[in-house]
């Protein structure tokens, strides 16, 4: 039979993005497979229920999920909406499992198959798949303009009849997809652009983008391509030198997350003190508590030195339209291998990127920190 695939609307407040475009719906079609989606589903992404052309519409959320094989979603299934899913069905979305980690135990309990976009391995094969960095060139590029919006000044050097204007000095804290993507988005809009990471392999991407790379004295690179914890000797030596470059920096635009782990703290309170009013703080990594100690995660506050500092939330929520685009064709790339001939639904649980992504599968749970973290709550 072929797979049915279900898309509801999204319901956490402030989320935006749908799991659905009407350009993956049709690719979904030509697959084979059967697509129903929530009425509205789209509508917060600007994508009409007219625009999804055969799709099949239903008026609830609860209607979909009892007859689904896979389900799409952007945010992790709710407790209710876990209740709602048939056993044996496929969920797809951000899991966030270090927040949740009673919904995956449900989730096993009742024989789902939970496949988390943050745990897709990060290898070449898996790139189209790669949701955490399509969703983090829009974070950074967001990031670039919520900075330049909410600082005192320009950020391009401009000659007018009432003098010339210096251009701003912009730093970004983390080279990652959303560091160097709010490096390009500030140098277009002509600002002087420094950014500091503890991995030395970014500095020839940082360079090509045209920042100017801060180095320290240290490499810090680890498996995946995140960064190692500092010693304190590093940490030291690292705090030294960003407390002189954030004093002089107009704007800092920080980036620096690790999925599933409290975001590290980079920026103190000196640091802060250090800048002149009028100066910015984007904390981009306000999910995980964000990077600089002052920043409030949702919150715009001013300093009382009159530094702003603004911690933004589900940033990719903020260009819905774009964001949804890549995101689901991000989980087309995921799913589409799963097809076989005539859209019936065939996974190879021994292949590296549906093992590895695999929250929940075969009534137990297959992340070994949620396994962990589940047990630790338990006993």
């Amino acid at each position: 039979m072929p797979t049915r695939v279900a898309v509801p609307k999204e319901t956490v407040a402030g989320e935006r993005r749908v799991a659905l475009t009407p350009e993956v719906a049709e690719k979904f079609r030509k697959a084979g497979v059967e697509v129903v989606m929530q009425r509205d589903a789209g509508a917060s992404s600007f994508f009409g229920d007219a625009e999804y052309g055969a799709v099949e519409v239903a008026d609830s959320a609860a209607a979909l999920f009892g007859q689904a094989d896979v389900v799409l979603k952007v945010q992790p299934p709710t407790e209710e909406e876990i209740a709602q899913l048939r056993e044996g069905a496929i969920v797809v979305g951000f899991m966030q499992p270090h927040r949740f980690p009673e919904r995956a135990r449900l989730m096993a309990e009742r024989n789902i198959t939970a496949l988390a976009m943050e745990l897709v391995p990060r290898i070449s094969r898996a790139q189209s798949m790669d949701a955490l960095s399509s969703q983090a060139n829009i974070a950074g590029y967001k990031g670039a303009l919520l900075a330049a919006n909410l600082a005192a000044q320009f950020f391009p050097m401009l000659t007018t009849a009432a003098g010339t204007i210096r251009p701003a000095k912009v730093l970004v804290l983390g080279a990652g997809v959303a560091g160097l993507q709010a490096i390009a988005t500030a140098r277009r809009l002509g600002a002087i652009v420094h950014a500091y990471d503890v991995r030395k392999a970014t500095k020839e991407q940082v360079e090509s983008l045209g920042g100017r790379f801060l180095e320290l004295a240290v490499d810090a690179e680890s498996q995946g391509g995140y960064a190692r914890e500092l010693t304190d000797e590093e940490k030291q030596q690292e705090r030294d030198m960003l407390t002189r470059q954030i004093g002089e920096s107009t704007a800092v635009i920080s980036t620096a997350a690790i999925p599933g782990r409290p975001s590290p703290k980079l920026i103190s309170k000196e640091m802060v003190e250090a800048m002149r009013a009028g100066a910015v703080v984007v904390d981009l990594a306000a999910e995980g508590g964000g990077n600089c100690v002052l920043s409030q995660p949702g919150e715009t506050i001013t300093h009382d030195n009159g530094v702003i500092i603004h911690a933004p939330l589900n940033v990719p929520s903020m260009l819905p339209l774009h964001a949804s685009e890549m995101y689901a064709r991000n989980l087309f790339n995921l799913i589409r291998p799963m097809i076989a001939e005539g859209g019936e639904l065939a996974p190879d649980w021994n292949d590296e990127v549906l093992a590895g992504s695999s929250l929940t599968r075969d009534g137990r749970i297959q992340h070994d920190p949620t396994r962990k973290l589940v047990q630790g709550e338990s006993s």
